[in-house]
């Protein structure tokens, strides 16, 4: 049950980014050049605002749920070996602060999208 709730979630996740990329495309079905959009984006400002915004909560739900897993896990593993308790927490921490680098990154990726 768990496994399948987890591919649910996968399979969920991949179909919303999917959908980001087909909603921050023109009506020609591509993606238009920057130079082209500078004049349009004066008069139609925000027009990226709902795909950037549905890509930042996915970043931050996908950080939220590894850095959960991994805190779980850190825990179960430091309940049934006391003695190996500092080198899981070590870990635990540069693997949490590796996801929360990759998370900031997709975050500031998408405000830039969204102011401009």
């Amino acid at each position: 049950m768990k496994i399948l709730m987890q591919r649910a979630v996968l399979a969920f996740s991949v179909v919303l980014a999917m959908s980001t990329v087909v909603l921050a495309q023109d009506e020609g079905g591509e993606t238009a050049p920057a130079a082209e959009t500078a004049p349009a984006a004066a008069a139609d400002s925000g027009g990226n605002a709902i795909p950037a915004a549905i890509g930042a909560g996915l970043a931050i739900i996908g950080a939220g749920y590894g850095i959960g897993k991994i805190g779980a896990s850190a825990v179960e593993s430091i309940a049934r070996q006391p003695e190996a308790g500092g080198p899981i927490q070590t870990a635990m921490i540069i693997a949490a602060a590796l996801i929360e680098g990759a998370a900031f990154f997709a975050l500031i990726i998408c405000i830039i999208e969204i102011t401009s």
